[in-house]
């Protein structure tokens, strides 16, 4: 190929990859008016139910300070921190910490929910995710994935992956319990 028709061809690519570029841009701007899920941004609300049908709506508890974990049964980093965030949650649940383990049912099975929560000896809310709400307005990208809001309802940290160790715990706690 001679050194003019590698020009050509250089600049046909780009042409069509600006033009992939254009047509497959999302122009719905399905995103706008939602807070974003990361630190120093109200948590996007939800309402989801216990196995025992108990709801529980996150913007209703501002006042406490609040630690979203998204979970699943099957993923061993989310199994191996449970027991740190039950003792934590244990320990400053007085203080007004409140744990929502957010299961993400839709990728699991429901009826593992339960003798998890029996394994684990679970005292703190847990609620079924069953159509991927949570999880796409949490953009979820990875399990467990951790969020401390504080009494504001403003997220003041963001834990992708796990396990979490019960010195990070008591720290992120601690904070949003100011």
């Amino acid at each position: 190929m001679q050194k003019n028709q590698r020009i050509i061809f250089y600049i046909l690519i780009l042409i069509a990859g600006a033009a992939w570029i254009t047509i497959s841009a999302d122009t719905t701007n399905a995103t706008a008016g939602t807070s974003a899920p990361q630190a120093g941004f109200t948590a996007p609300d939800f309402t989801l139910k216990t196995p025992d049908g108990e709801g529980y709506r996150l913007s209703e508890l501002k006042g406490n300070a609040v630690l979203v974990n998204l979970w699943a049964t099957w993923c061993p980093p989310c199994r191996a921190e449970m027991p740190a965030i039950e003792k934590m949650y244990q320990e400053y649940k007085d203080q007004g910490l409140v744990v929502l383990a957010v299961n993400m049912t839709y990728q699991d099975d429901p009826a593992n929910v339960s003798p998890f929560i029996q394994e684990y000896g679970l005292t703190f809310p847990v609620l079924l995710e069953e159509t991927g709400n949570v999880g796409t307005a949490y953009q979820l990208r990875s399990l467990p994935s951790t969020y401390f809001i504080n009494r504001a309802g403003i997220i003041q940290e963001v834990v992708i992956g796990g396990p979490m160790s019960e010195a990070l715990l008591r720290t992120r706690i601690e904070q949003i319990l100011q």
